[in-house]
C-alpha cells in the first residue's frame, strides 16, 4: 500500500491506520506478552504514525512503516526488563498445599488476550494461524528470546515476511536476520514449541467435552471430572507461582485448600489465546450472589482437558473479556 500526504485525507488516513490495529495488536502482544502493554504500544505506534505522516510521503508500504514504528516501540518497552513467564517456567511443580502459595508482581506473568482483539474478521485459515501463534505456550516460548530475535521470528515465522523485508525494517542485513532467525528457531525447538503447530478448529466432540466439564465443575462432581481431565494435566493460578502437575494433585487442591470454589458458576466468554475461556464466580461470603474469582482458560488436547490456567486478577481481566463484575442469584 502506497500513501502520501498529498493523496490521502485525514479521515482516510485514520481509516487506514485503524485497519492495521488488530494485526499490530497481535504483533505487539507476542512481543510484550501483555494485552494492556500491547494496547499501549499500538496507541503509541498510531500516534507516532499520525504525527509523522507528512515525513512518510509514501516511501514504503504503510504497513511496513507501521511495523517499523511498532517494533521500535516494543524494543524500547522491553529494554532492561525481565521476561514475562508462566508459573511452570519459573520452577518445578509443587504439592497442593496452601503453604506453597507465593505471589509475584503482575509484571512477572504472561497475561491472556481475547482472540477477537487479534483477528476479529480473519478468514478461518488466518484465524487458525493467529490462534496458534498467541497460545500461552508459544507466547511463553517467545519470551525466552532476546527482543530483536523475538521480532525477527514473529515477523518471519508468524507474519511470513521475507528476510529482506525484515532486514529493511530493522536496518540490518539479510545475513544478520537469517542468523537471528536460525538462533531463535533453535531456542524454540529446544522448548518443543513451533509456530507451525496445527490449530484445528474446535470440533463437535470437543464442544460436548467442554459442556460436560462446565456441568461437572459446577456440580464439583469428581467422578465426572476424572473422565474429562487428562491424568498428567497441569494447573496454574497467576499471580501465584505454584503450579500443579497431575489430575490427582489438581483434585487434592480443589477438594482441599481450593474447596471454596465448590458451587461456582462458569460464564462463557471470548476465547483467550486460542483456547476456550470462562469467567468463574464463587459464592459470595455475604450469602448473596457470586463474586468474581478467575478467568479460567481451558486447553484441550486429544479430546481431554490438558491444562487449566486460572488468572486471578479479575479487576483487570473481566472488563477486558466483557465479563460482569459479579453474578446475582
Amino acid at each position: 500500500m502506497q500513501a502520501s500526504s498529498a493523496t490521502i485525507g485525514s479521515s482516510e488516513l485514520e481509516r487506514q491506520l485503524e485497519a492495521q490495529r488488530p494485526a499490530l495488536t497481535g504483533y505487539c502482544y507476542r512481543m510484550l506478552a501483555s494485552p494492556f502493554e500491547a494496547e499501549d504500544a499500538v496507541q503509541e505506534t498510531l500516534l507516532r504514525a499520525w504525527r509523522g505522516f507528512e515525513r512518510f510521503e509514501g516511501r514504503a508500504a504503510l504497513r511496513s512503516w507501521l511495523y517499523r514504528i511498532a517494533t521500535n516501540v516494543c524494543l524500547d518497552m522491553l529494554e532492561g526488563r525481565s521476561r514475562r513467564a508462566r508459573p511452570m517456567d519459573l520452577g518445578p511443580s509443587r504439592s497442593p498445599d496452601a503453604a506453597n502459595l507465593n505471589t509475584r508482581p503482575e509484571a512477572t506473568w504472561i497475561e491472556p488476550i481475547p482472540d477477537n482483539l487479534v483477528a476479529p474478521e480473519a478468514d478461518p485459515a488466518d484465524r487458525a494461524v493467529e490462534r496458534e501463534s498467541i497460545r500461552l505456550a508459544f507466547v511463553a516460548a517467545l519470551q525466552h528470546l532476546p527482543p530483536r530475535q523475538r521480532a525477527v521470528l514473529v515477523l518471519c515465522e508468524v507474519l511470513r515476511w521475507s528476510a529482506k523485508e525484515v532486514a529493511e525494517l530493522l536496518d540490518s542485513s539479510i545475513a544478520s536476520v537469517n542468523s537471528a532467525l536460525q538462533r531463535a528457531r533453535a531456542t524454540l525447538e529446544a522448548s518443543g514449541i513451533s509456530a507451525y503447530d496445527a490449530a484445528p478448529p474446535m470440533n463437535e466432540a470437543q464442544r460436548k467435552l467442554l459442556d460436560r466439564y462446565v456441568a461437572a465443575f459446577e456440580r464439583y462432581d469428581i467422578k465426572a471430572l476424572t473422565s474429562l481431565i487428562k491424568e498428567d494435566a497441569r494447573q496454574s493460578m497467576p499471580p501465584y507461582d505454584m503450579w500443579l502437575q497431575g489430575r490427582d494433585n489438581i483434585f487434592d487442591w480443589w477438594f482441599g485448600p481450593g474447596i471454596g470454589c465448590r458451587d461456582s458458576r462458569l460464564l462463557p466468554t471470548k476465547g483467550a489465546n486460542g483456547s476456550v475461556a470462562y469467567g468463574q464466580y464463587k459464592p459470595s461470603p455475604s450469602g448473596s450472589g457470586r463474586d468474581p474469582w478467575a478467568l479460567m482458560v481451558v486447553e484441550v488436547k486429544d479430546d481431554v482437558i490438558s491444562e487449566l490456567t486460572f488468572f486471578l486478577d479479575t479487576e483487570r481481566f473481566f472488563p477486558l473479556f466483557g465479563l460482569p463484575p459479579r453474578l446475582e442469584d
